[in-house]
């Protein structure tokens, strides 16, 4: 995963039909960008025979998808790359996973992947308590036949309401004039018109400051997922001697469970 903005470098490496390389007579990158357009960089030629080498400057966060033709000789080759948004939904910033790796200040090759792993953490810690951890932004579009006078939010805890609209824009509802429940997510009428036909409410939600436990525990899974770039055999089922918990899985270990406060098969 590399961040918005910078640069992913296309690689093909093209061959004849002997297996030595060779420079195409004509090659066409096309990369999909996240909003379904695409886009068509020109193909430099080789600085080294056969070696095709294309830097795109990332304009989208998301997943791109890539494809390059060549002919004489005829070749197609296909890969993806995901680009995160520059203000990154993490648990923890990269300097902190290092530091739980023990990884020096100029180990940084293994970055991007180690973004990725960051994220996965960052995902797992909410799944577990059930809830948003870091702020982001959100829309909910509800169609209303008549009118009601709430709205129930997908995701709390809510932090604001950005805005609240129909989804043709005629119509805006004065956030003022709301009242938000920070916890369940319910947004009510308090005063002027009620809810109706299809509205959507932009909101943020996650929490202002993460507490030190749930960090802990994001690096804590980080750490426990790593590990599987090892590529250790034979370990353990639930990893780190833990035992097997039934009805479990082992991604999240025990002590990361118990600092989210997530209840376990069998402890009251």
């Amino acid at each position: 995963m590399i961040d918005l903005g910078s640069v992913y470098q296309v690689a093909v490496d093209v061959a004849d039909a002997t297996g030595a390389p060779a420079n195409p007579a004509t090659a066409t990158l096309t990369i999909t960008l996240p909003d379904g357009s695409t886009v068509t960089p020109a193909v430099p030629t080789p600085a080294t025979i056969g070696q095709l080498r294309v830097d795109y400057a990332t304009a989208q966060a998301g997943r791109h998808v890539w494809r390059m033709v060549t002919t004489a000789p005829t070749t197609a080759y296909a890969d993806v790359f995901d680009v995160q948004a520059a203000a990154p939904d993490s648990i923890v910033s990269l300097a902190e996973a290092r530091a739980q790796l023990n990884m020096g200040v100029t180990e940084t090759n293994d970055d991007d992947e180690l973004r990725g792993y960051i994220a996965a953490a960052t995902r797992a810690v909410e799944r577990e308590l059930g809830r948003t951890v870091v702020r982001r932004t959100y829309t909910d579009r509800f169609t209303i036949s008549g009118t009601v006078q709430q709205l129930l939010l997908s995701h709390v805890p809510l932090l604001s309401l950005t805005s609240v609209a129909s989804a043709d824009g005629a119509t805006t509802w004065n956030t003022a004039n709301l009242r938000a429940d920070t916890n369940t997510g319910y947004v009510t009428v308090v005063s002027g018109p009620p809810f109706t036909g299809t509205v959507d409410v932009v909101s943020q939600a996650g929490l202002a400051v993460i507490p030190d436990d749930y960090r802990l525990a994001g690096k804590i899974i980080l750490q426990h997922l790593w590990e599987t770039q090892r590529g250790t055999m034979g370990v353990q089922l639930g990893g780190d001697g833990e035992p097997y918990m039934p009805g479990r899985g082992y991604a999240i270990p025990r002590r990361a469970q118990e600092l989210l406060d997530s209840p376990l098969p069998g402890v009251a």
